[in-house]
């Protein structure tokens, strides 16, 4: 087993600073620490990260998406993960556009050539006042799933409840909740790390193949690009 420290990114993206998915955030940050794990909390909304642009290169390129901003920076934090904890809040009715925007550029533009983060341990955290909080977890959960991610769960969803700041700390089951997410994932990662690298790929596939395929209706020079 390594001698260096798990290493725990906590991926936030509410736009909101001191909000409920903040505090939540320090919380499974004090988590970890008391697991003797390192953590590097990223908060989304002080990156540079721009929405997908209108170039639908990216079932096309050969290469990582070609704007420029900090995704690569971000993706290089999670590759250096042990586990990582997406926390997300519920805003009109689904996920607040910090994450959203982060989830479709990194899929196509940069996670799909290499899939740097399969087998890496992966759990979802939601945050809102009362509604839609499952549909966010699902679509977190989905994505941890098509990256090949090994999902890690309470016995179910870490969701808290909380409107105003502050509000979702008085959560005592959610709460709970995260702690037993958090717990099993710092377990799960320590039994990965025992683990020599030959024996994960002998028992967890390392195919990093991309699922989209690509059709003969597509222009010559892109053709050719793939094929190289």
């Amino acid at each position: 087993m390594s001698l260096s420290l798990p290493k725990f990114v906590i991926l936030t993206g509410s736009e909101r600073a001191h909000g409920n998915t903040d505090q939540i955030a320090a919380y499974i940050n004090a988590l970890l620490d008391g697991m003797d794990c390192a953590t590097d909390v990223i908060h989304l909304r002080e990156h540079h990260i721009l929405p997908c642009g209108s170039c639908g290169e990216c079932n096309m390129r050969a290469s990582a998406c070609h704007i420029d901003d900090d995704m690569p920076l971000v993706i290089s934090r999670l590759r250096q993960a042990d586990g990582i904890v997406y926390a997300a809040p519920v805003h009109g009715y689904g996920m607040a556009h910090p994450m959203q925007i982060f989830i479709e550029r990194a899929g196509v533009g940069y996670l799909r050539f290499e899939r740097p983060l399969a087998n890496k341990v992966a759990g979802a955290v939601v945050t809102g006042r009362r509604y839609s909080h499952e549909a966010v977890a699902a679509q977190l959960i989905n994505n941890i799933l098509l990256n090949r991610m090994i999902l890690v769960g309470s016995g179910y969803p870490a969701i808290v409840h909380g409107g105003s700041p502050g509000a979702a700390l008085h959560d005592k089951e959610g709460l709970e909740s995260i702690r037993m997410l958090i717990a099993r994932m710092a377990g799960m990662v320590n039994l990965m790390r025992s683990l020599s690298p030959e024996a994960i790929v002998r028992h967890l596939s390392p195919d990093t193949s991309n699922e989209r395929h690509t059709g003969s209706s597509l222009p010559s020079h892109y053709q050719s690009v793939l094929l190289e």
